[in-house]
């Protein structure tokens, strides 16, 4: 088989190279995109991270491919539909990192809670031990809204607990007996933005999910709260997020992911990138580059399974199919 690896770094190369010694391997640190799309004409397997698009048109310029792996849970990057009726298969990596991503986000939190970054930089620039603006709150006591309640988002609200921290959840699918465990209410998401002190993302992204908060609702958020973004930057109109934080509705947020982030890791200029850029300028707010996922265990995790799917659709029996 011929197998072309998109979005590589050299350190995980060896352990695929000899996990699938016998075919023919090829790795490429670009994305797959239009311009790159050569680079796979010949391939029969395609493997890609998130930041590559995997749009209908690309698809058509894959001749010969007949499986595409994306080493990654979320799959909004490719085109199903194109896939299926090209008759290529499409599999993901379900459920990694779902506990990193969880203690990341608690991360975000706790550097927007204590003002952990201003501190810092304060120190470390002016050599200054003054405590003026400085002052943070207590997560315990306070009320954190998840809007999501999957993997991760069930971590994130176990660490919640953990914290002290009441917890309101929002999400289309309940998971009844877990809220009941945990002791927190489903609630719509007009209430969950109008009650909570900190929002956190872990929606998975797809045409329902698509600006869930945006500039229709996003005036509902209690005044003062902080928002956090783990999952994907499609979720937030980022508009309605840059007008929340200009003026005061929301006092912070904490942003792993950015709405034009693709375009930007691409190197396309937009409007939407413009704002993205805006959002990390902000004082108010702490942007890292889509890193919550990755820790040694959870890369670790991408690689096994990536493998293992190869692996189970040469031999005719594919795992980790989406649809």
């Amino acid at each position: 088989m011929h197998i072309t690896f998109f979005e590589t770094a050299a350190e995980d190369q060896d352990e695929i190279t000899k996990a699938l010694a016998g075919h023919t391997l090829q790795f490429h640190n670009e994305t797959l995109t239009k311009a790159t799309a050569g680079l796979a004409a010949d391939a029969d397997i395609v493997s890609t991270f998130i930041n590559s698009e995997l749009s209908s048109e690309v698809i058509g310029m894959l001749g010969a491919t007949k499986y595409i792996t994306t080493r990654s849970t979320g799959f909004d990057h490719i085109d199903l539909a194109a896939a299926k009726t090209k008759g290529i298969t499409v599999s993901n990596v379900p459920g990694y990192g779902s506990r990193t991503v969880a203690e990341y986000t608690f991360g975000l939190m706790l550097c927007l809670s204590r003002k952990l970054f201003a501190a810092n930089a304060r120190l470390r620039n002016e050599k200054s031990f003054s405590l003026d603006g400085l002052v943070g709150f207590d997560l315990a006591g306070k009320t954190l809204g998840v809007l999501g309640t999957g993997r991760i988002g069930k971590n994130v609200i176990t660490a919640a607990k953990a914290f002290g921290m009441n917890v309101l959840a929002y999400d289309a699918y309940h998971d009844d007996a877990f809220a009941a465990q945990m002791g927190f209410p489903y609630v719509d998401l007009p209430a969950l933005l109008a009650q909570s002190d900190v929002l956190t993302f872990h929606l998975p992204y797809n045409q329902g999910t698509h600006h869930v908060l945006n500039m229709g609702n996003v005036g509902l958020i209690k005044k003062g709260a902080y928002l956090v973004n783990t999952a994907r930057g499609e979720l937030i109109e980022t508009k309605a997020l840059l007008a929340a934080l200009r003026d005061g509705t929301l006092a912070g947020a904490g942003l792993d992911v950015l709405e034009a982030e693709r375009s930007a890791k691409n190197g396309e200029a937009s409007e939407a990138v413009a704002d993205d850029l805006a959002l990390i300028a902000m004082p108010q707010v702490i942007a890292t580059p889509h890193v919550a996922f990755y820790s040694e265990g959870a890369v670790e995790q991408i690689s096994q399974t990536t493998i293992q799917n190869i692996t189970a659709f040469i031999a005719g029996t594919p795992q980790n199919v989406v649809d």
